[in-house]
């Protein structure tokens, strides 16, 4: 059966590959369908389209973005697929969320600085490079700079969601990245909510108009993927996933390229239900 990986980062955002060298990765994997989605940016996925195309490489490609939203006071990773890349809206939707993206770091800095730690948003924005900043890049100054001495460590004591609080961030209402990704002819599903969400959380996200949820993840173990499984399917939503592919020895998924994947049915599902949507717009 044909295989997709609908979860991979590139060092657009917070990967550790260049496009030409994570497709040359992903080739050796015998994937059918991949969707490269990067943190608020489309960069990877316009990249990867264009290599593919002159390089003629035998694999599938579909648009693929990883947001940040906030829902309830609270930042909330949502996955958005076959979106049209060149809508106006959705590329208005990008650059706000890439100025989000630096604004949230600058505070992450401050931040630091106040509790004593020595480190410039300039020291981040170069390990970033043309990529969008995240915590990541923030981490691997830490240790470069003997802060910490790994990524799990710079997280614990710095940079983990709950040493944040506080932290002012821009980005986009959820409500409001709904209804661009889907006027882009896009649908929507919740990043790995095995790790973050309670199953009342879930259930009032999904019903904020999501169309999926992402069940098949390397955080969620068979039970857990087994009753996300189910739960789709008890609410006719799309079932995502793939392998949260960073390309770092560090990362604890990067094992898993190739091997947490989802069926081919499952990416055609996600298709039929974007082309309805994008034939609804244009009538």
């Amino acid at each position: 059966m044909s295989k997709a990986d609908l979860h991979i980062h590139s060092k657009e955002s917070d990967g550790q590959l260049e496009i030409p060298k994570l497709i040359s990765k992903i080739s050796g994997k015998e994937l059918k369908t991949i969707a490269i989605t990067d943190h608020d940016t489309i960069n990877g996925f316009l990249k990867a389209c264009k290599l593919i195309e002159e390089q003629k490489i035998d694999l599938e490609i579909i648009s693929g973005v990883e947001l940040t939203a906030i829902w309830e006071d609270r930042e909330v990773h949502i996955l958005a697929y076959d979106f049209d890349s060149d809508n106006s809206e959705f590329l208005a939707l990008i650059a706000h969320q890439k100025l989000a993206r630096r604004q949230r770091m600058k505070e992450i800095v401050g931040l630091l600085n106040r509790q004593g730690v020595d480190v410039e948003y300039d020291e981040i924005r170069a390990v970033a490079g043309n990529g969008n900043p995240g915590r990541p890049h923030a981490a691997a100054v830490l240790i470069k700079k003997g802060v910490v001495s790994s990524i799990p460590e710079a997280f614990i004591r710095y940079l983990a969601t709950d040493k944040l609080d506080g932290i002012k961030t821009n980005y986009m209402k959820l409500s409001d990245i709904i209804d661009i990704v889907k006027l882009a002819g896009g649908v929507l599903s919740v990043a790995h909510p095995g790790p973050i969400y309670s199953s009342d959380e879930l259930e009032n996200l999904i019903s904020c108009g999501l169309d999926g949820i992402e069940c098949i993840h390397p955080s969620h173990n068979f039970n857990v993927q087994r009753n996300y499984t189910r739960m789709a399917k008890s609410k006719n939503l799309l079932i995502t996933g793939g392998s949260d592919y960073h390309g770092s020895n560090r990362s604890e998924y990067d094992p898993y390229l190739g091997v947490v994947t989802i069926s081919q049915e499952h990416v055609d599902s996600i298709r039929r239900t974007a082309e309805t949507r994008k034939r609804i717009k244009t009538r």
